[in-house]
């Protein structure tokens, strides 16, 4: 005998338009414009009808059928550097919130921080023709070729330089970077140390920027730079590395919280005190930055605002409309960790 939920489940999957249109008294063309919301118009008593058809039925609208009509799959890519990290896991949920409520699903995938990995998932989003593409690069300036060729519009994540051809929005790094290092300085600490995360192109970061004007205003030593991977693996090591030296500085900016909760870590696994022996501010505000311990200082980047005006900057790069460039000011959480 075969199982009632198999034969309920293979009896939705073959309902058809006909059925939905013959259970609600309609035409199928009239099940098509409740299903397309359009072109023409519907009766609001009829389109419940159908609609309550649809849901005894449990009909299900061919997807591809759809897309084929309207000239769009309705759907975006996402591609980010670390799916495990809190503030792209953040930043994802909040742009898949801001097009689900525009329609649109996000197709989303993780580069685990290989260019080689990123550009195949671009290609691979590509031949999925996608309507469109959030990326957040290894690269400051990633090579967007295949978009281009497809036609495929592109907004650039976590940015705070401007792309002089793709839509791109981000936050102010050098100038969060700089308010952190200058407010450890306010401390009294003679010297800030830098923890910097690597990426794959030759650029200079912008948080490792403001760290350089902040202590250079303050004419401190450029010395401690220890450079790892924004992870927390890479922040222990970091931390590892910042306990062997011989001079310490009394402070540390580190480029991600990542990279902080990893350090904080190795630092007091090693007996050091924070922030009575070293004091530390991150760059995120992710949540977990306020779970740490002590609580992690750190500088927020306004996730949920930043993510609409990507979803915003999307769609009107589908619809011909100009490159936007969107550069968000940041917010400092000084906590326990830098001794506040």
């Amino acid at each position: 005998m075969a199982d009632v939920n198999q034969t309920s489940s293979s009896a939705k999957a073959h309902v058809t338009r006909k059925d939905v249109a013959r259970l609600a008294g309609v035409s199928t063309a009239v099940v098509s414009y409740v299903v397309n919301q359009g072109p023409k118009r519907v009766a609001p008593a009829t389109e419940e009808k159908v609609r309550q058809a649809i849901e005894a039925l449990g009909y299900q609208p061919n997807a591809a059928a759809r897309a084929l009509k309207l000239g769009s799959s309705e759907m975006f890519g996402m591609v980010v550097p670390d799916a495990t990290n809190a503030f792209f896991a953040g930043m994802v949920r909040a742009v898949e919130n801001a097009a689900l409520e525009r329609g649109f699903a996000v197709l989303f995938a993780d580069s685990d921080g290989s260019l080689a990995t990123e550009r195949r998932l671009v290609q691979n989003l590509v031949n999925r023709r996608v309507d469109g593409v959030f990326l957040s690069s290894v690269l400051l300036e990633p090579d967007l070729t295949d978009l281009e060729r497809a036609d495929i519009p592109v907004v650039l994540l976590n940015r705070s330089v401007e792309s002089p051809l793709f839509s791109s929005v981000g936050v102010t790094f050098a100038k969060g970077a700089r308010m952190a290092v200058e407010h450890l300085i306010g401390h009294g600490h003679q010297e800030v140390g830098l923890v910097m995360g690597t990426n794959s192109g030759e650029e200079l970061d912008g948080r490792e920027v403001g760290w350089q004007e902040a202590v250079r205003a303050a004419g401190l030593s450029e010395r401690s730079v220890i450079r790892s991977e924004f992870t927390r693996e890479g922040g222990f090591a970091a931390g590892q590395r910042f306990v062997a030296l011989r001079e310490r500085p009394s402070a540390v900016f580190v480029s991600s919280d990542l990279q902080a909760i990893g350090f904080l870590r190795a630092v007091l696994a090693a007996g050091l005190r924070v922030p009575e022996d070293v004091a530390i501010f991150g760059f995120d505000g992710s949540p977990e930055s306020a779970y740490s311990w002590p609580p992690l200082s750190t500088v927020v980047q306004p996730v949920e605002a930043m993510a609409r005006a990507a979803v915003d900057a999307l769609f009107a790069a589908r619809e011909g409309g100009d490159v936007e460039h969107r550069v968000f000011e940041v917010e400092l959480l000084p906590r326990a960790s830098c001794g506040c």
